[in-house]
């Protein structure tokens, strides 16, 4: 059963006429870009509270929408259900909520918003990037792509830097491969990708796949820094 007192909310913010929940970190400075965190299946976990902290010490303002309503869990099988009850359109609204919120916010800086998403959430941060049009400047998927491997991605202009792991059953490069050249010929878009010597979810440090890799979570995520202060500002 999924663990409804597991989930780290805390924020609302309104999305299509409802209220949303999710997580808000702010930076030192209370100032600076904002940057929507997508979670894994797993839910709002401390593991995506973590990460959100971590955007916000480096100045970013990083809101991670909680997509489950509260649920969390770690065993695989839930978790599995849980995203496959997920609408998918209504994830997309929560997301995009969230960049409103985001932009609307006293401290927010600049037009755009990045988003990052891991897993399940890197999909979605695709989706949303594709959805938000140039309300999103960057978007960083972490081995994940959107449900749909024929999925339009029309309307995407953000920049995109995308991490994978080499030995990721769920993901094999080809997959990969082929959802940059459908970006490529739907956009100007012209993604960079990186492969790494790891497998699904090497940035997790939980570990619940037993596939975290310190050193290869290291390299992804100076990478996704730079590139987001980069396109951000």
């Amino acid at each position: 059963m999924p663990d409804q007192r597991g989930s780290r909310q805390n924020v609302t913010f309104p999305s299509n006429g409802r209220t949303a929940h999710g997580y808000l970190a702010r930076p030192p400075s209370g100032v600076g870009p904002g940057l929507v965190v997508v979670q894994e299946w797993w839910g709002l976990t401390s593991h995506v509270a973590s990460m959100a902290d971590r955007f916000a010490a480096e100045g970013f303002t990083v809101l991670a929408p909680d997509l489950f309503g509260g649920a969390t869990t770690h065993d695989r099988t839930e978790a599995a259900r849980l995203k496959r009850e997920l609408p998918v359109e209504q994830a997309v609204v929560d997301l995009s909520g969230a960049v409103d919120h985001l932009l609307a916010m006293d401290g927010v800086v600049g037009d755009a918003v990045g988003a990052v998403g891991f897993c399940m959430g890197g999909g979605f941060a695709l989706l949303l990037a594709a959805r938000a049009g140039d309300r999103v400047a960057a978007v960083v998927p972490f081995y994940g792509l959107p449900p749909d491997p024929d999925f339009d991605y029309r309307g995407l202009t953000a920049h995109v830097l995308g991490h994978f792991g080499e030995h990721d059953r769920s993901i094999p490069m080809t997959a990969v491969d082929e959802a940059a050249i459908r970006i490529g010929e739907a956009t100007d878009v012209r993604p960079e990708i990186h492969f790494y010597p790891a497998g699904h979810a090497f940035m997790n440090d939980e570990n619940l796949l037993g596939t975290y890799d310190p050193l290869q979570a290291g390299i992804a995520w100076r990478r996704t820094v730079t590139f987001l202060q980069g396109h951000l500002g």
